[in-house]
C-alpha cells in the first residue's frame, strides 16, 4: 500500500476524535475544523517519519493541541465568533451547563484551556500532558490547579468539574 492511502486510511479513522478535541480548545465548530484541518496537514507533510512512530494517533494529539497553543499565541488571531448561531439539534444533557463550561473555558488561557482539555476531557495522565506540550510535568500540576479554581470562580463552587 502506498504512504498517501495509509495517510487517508489514518485521517479517516482519526478525524472524529481530532475533531471532538479540537472543538473542547477552540469552542466553535469553526475553528475546530481548521484546527484539524492544520494538523492534519502537518500530518500529512511528515507521514513518512511519523510511520516510525509507535503511537501516530497520540502525535496527532500533540500536533493538535500544540497547534492550538501556538495559533493562539500568534498577534494576527482575530477571528471571533458570532453571536448568532446557527440552528442545532437539541441533544439531552444540561445545556445551560455545557454553556456555562464553554465559556469558562473560553475566559482561559490558551495554554490552561488545552491543559484541562487534555487531562479531563481526554483523559491523559499529568505526564502525558507534560510530553504532549512541551512542559515538565510539574508545571502542568501547578497549570490545572489554577486552572480548575478559575473555573470554579465563575462557575461557582457546587459545580462538580471532575463530573464534567
Amino acid at each position: 500500500m502506498r504512504p498517501t492511502n495509509d495517510f487517508e486510511e489514518f485521517a479517516r479513522a482519526r478525524t472524529p476524535h481530532l475533531y471532538r478535541t479540537a472543538w473542547l480548545l477552540a469552542g466553535d465548530r469553526y475553528h475546530a475544523e481548521d484546527l484539524v484541518q492544520e494538523t492534519l496537514a502537518k500530518m500529512f507533510r511528515a507521514w513518512r517519519g511519523i510511520q516510525r512512530i509507535d503511537n501516530p494517533a497520540a502525535y496527532a494529539q500533540t500536533v493538535l493541541a500544540r497547534t492550538f497553543v501556538s495559533q493562539r499565541r500568534r498577534r494576527s488571531w482575530s477571528e471571533q465568533p458570532t453571536e448568532v448561531l446557527p440552528d442545532r439539534v437539541e441533544r439531552p444533557g444540561d445545556h445551560e451547563l455545557r454553556l456555562s463550561l464553554q465559556q469558562a473555558l473560553a475566559e482561559l488561557a490558551p495554554l490552561d484551556r488545552a491543559v484541562l482539555v487534555l487531562r479531563f476531557f481526554e483523559d491523559r495522565s499529568v505526564e502525558q500532558v507534560a510530553l504532549d506540550l512541551g512542559k515538565n510535568a510539574g508545571a502542568i500540576r501547578t497549570r490545572t490547579s489554577r486552572a480548575l479554581d478559575r473555573l470554579r470562580t465563575v462557575l461557582g463552587d457546587d459545580v462538580n468539574l471532575i463530573a464534567l
